[in-house]
C-alpha cells in the first residue's frame, strides 16, 4: 500500500505521536487528530483510504459515530475501531468495520491494515 491516506484518531497524545510516527515508517501518510470533531472535519476536508480511531472519545463523538460518519462521508476508507473493552461489551459495530482490542501492537495494526490480521 504505497502512501495510503490514513486518518488516526487519538485522544491520548502519546499514544498519537507514537503510532501516526511508526505508521509514517510504515509508509503511510498520517493525518492525526485527537478526537471526533477534527476527524469529521479532516474528512470533509481530504479523502482517506483509512480511518482508524478509539472507540471511546471525548466530545460527544464516538469512534463508532466516526465509522458512520466515514461511511457517508469517505465511503471507499476501510475503518478500523481500537478499544480497551471487549468487543462483547461495546455497542454493535457497523458492518464495514474492522475491531482491534486494545492495547495493541503497531505490528498487529500494520497487519490489520495489510489485510493479514483476523478480523474478528
Amino acid at each position: 500500500m504505497d502512501e495510503a491516506r490514513l486518518l488516526f484518531v487519538e485522544d491520548e497524545d502519546d499514544l498519537r505521536l507514537l503510532v501516526g510516527e511508526a505508521l509514517r515508517m510504515l509508509g503511510y501518510q498520517v493525518v492525526s487528530v485527537a478526537d471526533g470533531p477534527a476527524a469529521i472535519q479532516a474528512m470533509q476536508d481530504g479523502s482517506f483510504d483509512v480511518v482508524v480511531s478509539d472507540v471511546s472519545m471525548p466530545h460527544g463523538v464516538s469512534g463508532i459515530d466516526l465509522a458512520e460518519h466515514a461511511a457517508r462521508l469517505q465511503p471507499q476508507a476501510r475503518v478500523i475501531l481500537a478499544s480497551g473493552f471487549a468487543r462483547a461489551q461495546l455497542p454493535p459495530l457497523p458492518a464495514n468495520v474492522n475491531f482491534l482490542p486494545k492495547p495493541y501492537r503497531i505490528a498487529q495494526l500494520a497487519g490489520l491494515l495489510r489485510g493479514t490480521a483476523p478480523q474478528s
